[in-house]
């Protein structure tokens, strides 16, 4: 099937290598470490174990070693180093929940996507596969390291998808209730640059805990109250994933914040920041970095009508063999036969009952590698094959348009608005109860 694709956050040539935006989840590539044979090394040890895994004093101390270079390069004031390991060790903590749950749940990433992904990042940052070995290796580590990582972000994101996909539902009439509230509002459509800090609190805490967590934010605001750097205090109190970014979130429109903060945003300047706000998952600071106004513009796009047909890789359909297959039904077509019939004959895709009609096409509607070769062809042209991770595809233009999609994409603005707002909440509540139904042992080193 031809799915939407929505492509990651470019890492930058010279900086951590961290894949935030699509893999916001993400902990870090784990710098390495060398010693010489001569060097003398200590044992590692067990700091935790987390269900019937073991996290490392190794990993700890190689997680903490690049967290210090990020902090660096970000000009960040280190807090102090016993407290960054305990909030390092926490986050590889839940890491590790995720990546078991990942497994529990059936869910892999084959190297071939690993392979699109990996030749993204670097296509999207200009690089050639050597110049990208060149980072790497300045970073500390290597291909296989970075591709093993990328492998767990990928299931980390999968994982959380599926979450969010089962639980959260955008209906039309709560589409068509936001946009009349923006039409009433005059901020609706403003955006705000925000970080934030969470201290986090979970359904199983009795009122102590909860009081304690309170104290803990408390404390954050005061910090922050005296001149604190922002980042320096998200990087020892947030439980954010985001936390060792400066707990940046980005540009957010007004209505994704939900009440109470947009209540306090609007009236805030940049570089202010809010009290410490409860929420359902915990407890919240957040600071205005900017404000800007969203302009709103009339957008004209190129549309395409396409069919295809799709002949899938599995494990009964080596690459050659659907290679051989998708060039078989080429010649046919060549050779007189119906594009569309031969697709209700032989494509794995669920256009095949439309005889591969794929209808209207808009930009970013499909991977990269169909839509390239799609846009090289002029209407009632057939492609040679083109290989995309779905398969091997014939892909036939029939005609092509422009079409206003402003009121469209405005709807669509507003469905990925509710639904992040409905998300982030999401998220927190089911990381906290993966958290919670963990077994976690800390293991104390004796003296």
């Amino acid at each position: 099937m031809i799915i939407r694709f929505n492509s990651s956050e470019k890492f930058k040539p010279g900086s951590s290598l961290l894949i935030a935006a699509t893999f916001m989840w993400a902990t870090g590539v784990l710098a390495q470490n060398s010693h010489s044979h001569n060097d003398i090394r200590p044992i590692d040890r067990i700091v935790a174990v987390v269900n019937e895994e073991v996290i490392t004093q190794q990993e700890i101390d190689e997680l903490l070693q690049n967290t210090v270079q990020q902090l660096h390069k970000q000009n960040t004031e280190l807090p102090r180093m016993e407290v960054l390991e305990k909030q390092l060790l926490e986050r590889l903590i839940l890491k590790r929940i995720q990546l078991q749950r990942a497994k529990e749940t059936g869910l892999t990433v084959s190297d071939n996507d690993l392979d699109q992904t990996l030749r993204r990042i670097i296509q999207d940052n200009h690089l050639t596969m050597d110049e990208f070995r060149q980072v790497l290796f300045q970073e500390g580590t290597d291909l296989n390291r970075f591709r093993e990582e990328i492998r767990g972000e990928i299931l980390i994101t999968r994982l959380k998808e599926q979450e969010i996909n089962s639980r959260v539902n955008v209906t039309e009439s709560e589409i068509d209730n936001f946009l009349q509230n923006q039409a009433n509002s005059p901020v609706a459509h403003e955006e705000y640059r925000i970080a934030h800090i969470l201290v986090q609190i979970s359904e199983q805490m009795n009122e102590a805990q909860i009081e304690a967590r309170h104290k803990r934010a408390e404390t954050a605001y005061e910090h922050l109250r005296q001149g604190a750097n922002f980042a320096q205090v998200s990087a020892e109190f947030s439980d954010a994933a985001d936390a060792m970014q400066g707990g940046e979130l980005g540009w957010r429109p007004l209505a994704q914040l939900g009440s109470p903060f947009t209540e306090m945003l609007v009236k805030m300047q940049p570089g202010e920041i809010t009290p410490v706000v409860r929420s359902p998952i915990g407890f919240h600071i957040l600071k205005l970095l900017e404000r800007r106004q969203q302009e709103k513009q009339v957008t004209i796009i190129e549309q395409t009508h396409a069919q295809h047909i799709l002949i899938k890789v599995s494990e009964l359909v080596s690459e050659d063999d659907a290679h051989q297959l998708i060039g078989q039904l080429m010649d046919r077509i060549h050779n007189g036969a119906d594009f569309m019939e031969v697709a209700k004959a032989h494509s794995e895709d669920a256009s095949a009952a439309a005889g591969g009609d794929l209808n209207w096409i808009s930009p970013g509607d499909t991977v990269p590698e169909f839509e390239q070769a799609m846009n090289a062809l002029l209407p009632g042209q057939i492609s040679s094959p083109v290989r995309s991770p779905f398969g091997w595809h014939l892909i036939k233009v029939i005609e092509r348009r422009s079409k206003d999609v402003s009121e469209q994409q405005q709807r669509e603005a507003a469905r990925r608005t509710i639904h992040a707002r409905k998300a982030d909440v999401i998220v927190q509540e089911w990381l906290q109860q993966l958290r919670d139904q963990a077994y976690v042992e800390y293991k104390v080193e004796d003296n």
